[in-house]
């Protein structure tokens, strides 16, 4: 992990310096992980596509204006979560919460299995879907890119308290439509 750090922190300077290919690594190192939280944030692939590649163009215009240079993952997640929210804003996208919970857990009703890690998967995803997008972002950015309350605050730009609280609501909420289908919160 230092390794991977010290080089994302050469690249960076690199790219700095218009090293237009030092760039292009980052994004390879980086684009998934962006494109994945994009899609757990908005619910559809080509809208999270769409945002990854202005998320990173972004981030090249901007990369100058970053102070800390060991706080990369954090702005470049931050870029990502404006651009999310301003499509929201806007209207360009579709807010999956206007499904509840209620309608999430009625869609997971138990049926026979065919592959049970997948539809563990999709019952996760639904439920996951059916939160507000506020508590939705904060448990994506948690659990599943493994950020820190603070890092997440960071790139919310809201008091960590806040994110916590979004955080353990967001969790407790899946548990609550989550058990009942035998399926545990904490993992997939």
């Amino acid at each position: 992990m230092i390794f991977r750090e010290v080089e994302d922190r050469d690249l960076i300077q690199k790219a700095r310096r218009g090293d237009v290919d030092a760039f292009n690594v980052l994004v390879s190192r980086w684009e998934r992980r962006v494109f994945t939280y994009l899609v757990r944030l908005v619910g559809d692939r080509e809208d999270a596509l769409d945002l990854a590649q202005e998320t990173f163009l972004k981030a090249y215009r901007g990369l100058a204006r970053l102070d800390d240079i060991e706080r990369f993952p954090q702005w470049l997640f931050r870029i990502a979560h404006n651009q999310a929210m301003s499509e929201l804003r806007k209207g360009r996208l579709p807010l999956s919460d206007e499904d509840d919970l209620e309608a999430a857990h009625a869609r997971t009703a138990p049926a026979a299995p065919k592959a049970p890690g997948a539809e563990t998967s999709l019952i996760v995803r639904q439920v996951l879907d059916a939160l507000p997008p506020e508590q939705r972002e904060a448990v994506v950015l948690k659990v599943h890119e493994g950020f820190k309350f603070e890092e997440i605050a960071e790139i919310t730009a809201c008091p960590v308290s806040t994110v916590k609280s979004r955080v353990y609501a967001g969790l407790e909420a899946m548990r609550r439509h989550l058990e009942p289908q035998g399926v545990k919160a904490g993992g997939n």
